[in-house]
C-alpha cells in the first residue's frame, strides 16, 4: 500500500474522506480543482503517495515525479488549455508559501499570464 498520512489534507482527499472536484485520477496521481482559484482553470496535481515537499523527493520517487508531470498534459487537455498554454507551479517549503505539506503542482491557465506567475 502507498504511504499516506492520517491527518494530511491531501491524503484525506486521495482517500475520499474530504470532497473534491476531481478532474483526473490514476493509480499514481489525483488532480482536483483548487478551492481558491487564482485563474479560470486552477487544478492541483498531487501524488497518491504522501511526500511532503519537492525537497523530500528521492531517487526512488522518480516514477512518481514523472507521473505528476505527465498528468499535467492530460489535465490541460481535459481543461481545454493544452494548446493555448498553462503553467505548472510548485512551492517547496514555508518561504515559498507551501501551505499543505504534500507535494502539489498548481496547473494554472485559461487566461493570458504575466510574470511572476499571476494573471496580467
Amino acid at each position: 500500500m502507498t504511504h499516506q498520512e492520517p491527518d494530511c489534507l491531501f491524503c484525506r482527499i486521495v482517500r475520499g474522506e474530504i470532497p473534491a472536484k476531481i478532474v483526473y485520477r490514476n493509480e499514481h496521481v489525483v488532480a482536483f480543482r483548487d478551492i481558491s482559484p487564482v485563474v479560470p482553470q486552477h487544478v492541483l496535481i498531487i501524488p497518491v503517495a504522501h511526500i511532503a515537499s519537492l525537497s523530500d523527493l528521492s531517487p526512488e520517487n522518480e516514477a512518481i515525479a514523472g507521473q505528476i508531470l505527465l498528468a499535467a498534459g492530460t489535465v490541460a487537455e481535459i481543461l481545454g488549455i493544452k494548446e493555448s498554454g498553462y503553467r505548472l507551479v510548485f512551492n517547496s517549503g514555508r518561504d515559498a508559501m507551501q501551505s499543505v505539506f504534500h507535494i502539489h503542482g498548481h496547473l494554472i491557465g485559461g487566461t493570458p499570464m504575466g510574470w511572476p506567475p499571476f494573471p496580467l
